[in-house]
């Protein structure tokens, strides 16, 4: 017989009574029943429950030992009796009358339960992570991961895409987020870069003659924790396509993103054919460039209705070029006095004045700006906003970008404070025709807005014959339930739209050769149109779970401060390694040693 096994603890049925087997596994739960220990003995693969009777010589140690402490067990698979059948459970009509017991691995007091929900530190969770992740619901997060993966691989490989492996020292770039260096021993003051994502190297592959990349790829940013993103690494679906309009790589990853939600999901997926927002509409509807669709409440501007209005924090802001926008809540009118205060509270701890509000409700409208307005300002808003007895009108004034924002924000909080937010509801949207360039207001310059290796729409001509900051590129986002899941593009592939696009954005052609060699050499000889797109892994994981935080999703994740607190890291090294590497600490002074 096996030293641990001869079944896993998930397999075992009725059609197995009679037979001897072996466990090994955790202990999960323990009971005394009357001097008969009951044990729930536990592996990845599930639970079973174990019997140890009095009589058994190992009925002492059996008796001491404590959850989660690792046991193999040695006895006959019996029927559980019709009234402990556990029909929750895959072994629940069977159990193990043991005849050996042996304690392999006892186990400490723990630092918190394995064996049920219970809300416990994050800091202590990540100390002790490889208790956590016993947990059942982190256990299945991180196979669920495991899934998404290999379900990704296969589907992508069946389509015609091949991984390749891309390098993980690099150089630095000096676009994107803060990099991580690593300072290099051979060439004293040179330092590699740990990548941002693969973008150069899967662009190259493309110019090499491969047709359909792709690669379940780490990036490391040094950068601030989000719920929805992970300081320091993550991983992303990375994909590239040679000879390909935007309209193709849209097909080829809604297929991919419906598999993946129908497969691995119970939600509902809104439409299979995802929509498509232009970047200024999602502004100027949801008041971000990544809007959670499951529900409407979209801002209408009525900047143009107020002009003349009494309400000078709405006429002010037509004549000096703000804006008046207006979200209505539908059937949301009756809802007590203490909802539309919530809401203005929630607007005022964005930095917001106030919130205005207009309720239509006994056949009047009601709020403290009616008196304001003009009969023919409220007929005319009335019309504007289809707003009907029951609907409630809540409105922001002032500079455009802030209002859209601060009205962006009031939406979300309404959608959830109505329930309009459905749980079981996946919805996905494409955000396109993002702005190629933006006024940088710190450094008073034209900047690039968002991947700097875009193809403007019009080509070269729009960048020569157009304002810098009308120029529209070929880059997209795909967005589901308000989570950005990844920004994508296609490419530039021609040396002169790339020296021109950089050129607008303050870099003369001896710093592209200098900081971009590859590309800028690669595309002198014969680059194809290609374009590509990286869902970040992390995050559909995040949605599929329906976890609200990225951490959860993650086997060894850094703590919001970006430390490992398993690992401790990062630490200092010894003095021998920094001289190896002809570096010397520079401490920040009120940390100087």
């Amino acid at each position: 017989m096996h030293p641990y096994r001869t079944h896993t603890c998930g397999v075992l049925r009725k059609s197995d009574t009679g037979q001897t087997v072996k466990l090994s596994g955790w202990v999960h739960r323990k009971r005394d029943h009357g001097g008969v220990i009951f044990f729930d003995l536990r592996d990845h693969y599930g639970l079973t429950q174990v019997i140890v009777n009095p009589d058994n010589p190992a009925f002492a140690i059996a008796e001491q030992v404590r959850n989660e402490s690792v046991v193999t067990v040695v006895g006959e698979v019996v029927p559980r009796t019709p009234e402990t059948v556990n029909p929750n459970l895959p072994t629940g009509e069977i159990e193990i009358v043991a005849a050996e017991f042996t304690l392999e691995s006892a186990c400490d007091t723990l630092p918190f339960p394995v064996n049920q929900e219970l809300e416990c530190p994050e800091e202590t969770r990540l100390s002790y992570r490889f208790l956590d992740l016993r947990r059942e619901r982190m256990h299945q997060n991180i196979l669920l991961r495991s899934k998404v993966a290999q379900l990704t691989r296969q589907h992508l490989t069946d389509r015609g895409f091949i991984e390749y492996h891309t390098p993980i020292l690099t150089s630095s770039s000096p676009e994107g987020a803060r990099d991580y260096l690593v300072p290099s021993r051979l060439y004293p003051g040179q330092f590699y870069a740990l990548p941002q994502a693969p973008q150069q190297f899967k662009q190259l592959l493309m110019i090499s003659g491969f047709d359909k990349y792709f690669q379940i790829a780490p990036c490391f940013r040094d950068e601030d924790s989000r719920a929805d993103r992970s300081p320091g690494e993550f991983y992303q679906i990375d994909m590239e396509m040679s000879y390909i309009t935007q309209d193709d790589l849209f097909a080829e990853l809604e297929v991919l993103m419906v598999r993946l939600f129908k497969e691995l999901s119970k939600k509902k997926i809104a439409a299979e054919k995802f929509p498509r927002i232009p970047f200024l509409d999602a502004m100027e509807k949801y008041g971000c460039d990544k809007p959670d669709i499951r529900f409407d409440l979209e801002m209408v501007d009525c900047t143009d209705l107020f002009s003349e209005c009494e309400l000078k924090v709405f006429s002010s802001q037509v004549k000096t070029g703000g804006a008046v926008k207006v979200i209505n809540a539908k059937g949301a009118a009756n809802q007590p006095r203490k909802f539309f205060d919530d809401a203005e509270a929630f607007a005022k701890g964005l930095g917001a004045k106030g919130l205005a509000w207009i309720a239509l409700r006994d056949g009047e409208m009601k709020g403290p700006i009616v008196k304001f307005l003009s009969a023919e300002e409220q007929r005319q808003l009335l019309e504007r906003m289809g707003a009907q007895e029951g609907d409630a009108l809540f409105f922001g004034a002032g500079k455009r970008s802030e209002t859209n924002d601060l009205l962006g924000k009031v939406r979300v909080y309404l959608g959830n404070a109505l329930g309009l937010l459905d749980k079981e509801l996946v919805s996905f949207c494409w955000i396109v025709d993002f702005p190629m360039f933006e006024w940088n207001e710190d450094e008073k310059k034209v900047d690039f807005s968002h991947n700097p290796f875009s193809m403007p729409q019009g080509g070269l001509d729009a960048l020569e014959n157009k304002d810098p900051l009308d120029v529209l590129a070929y880059q997209y986002d795909i967005v589901c339930n308000g989570i950005e899941l990844s920004s994508g593009a296609i490419r530039n592939h021609r040396p002169e739209v790339m020296l021109k696009a950089f050129g607008i954005a303050g870099y003369n052609e001896e710093t592209v050769q200098s900081k971009f060699p590859a590309l800028w050499n690669a595309f002198h000889y014969g680059a194809p149109p290609h374009g590509g797109i990286a869902p970040g892994l992390d995050r559909i994981v995040m949605l599929l779970a329906d976890e609200p935080n990225i951490r959860e999703v993650i086997a060894f994740p850094l703590t919001q401060k970006a430390q490992d607190l398993l690992m401790s890291a990062p630490s200092e090294v010894q003095k021998r390694q920094l001289d190896e590497l002809h570096l010397e600490i520079k401490w920040p002074q009120e940390e100087r040693k």
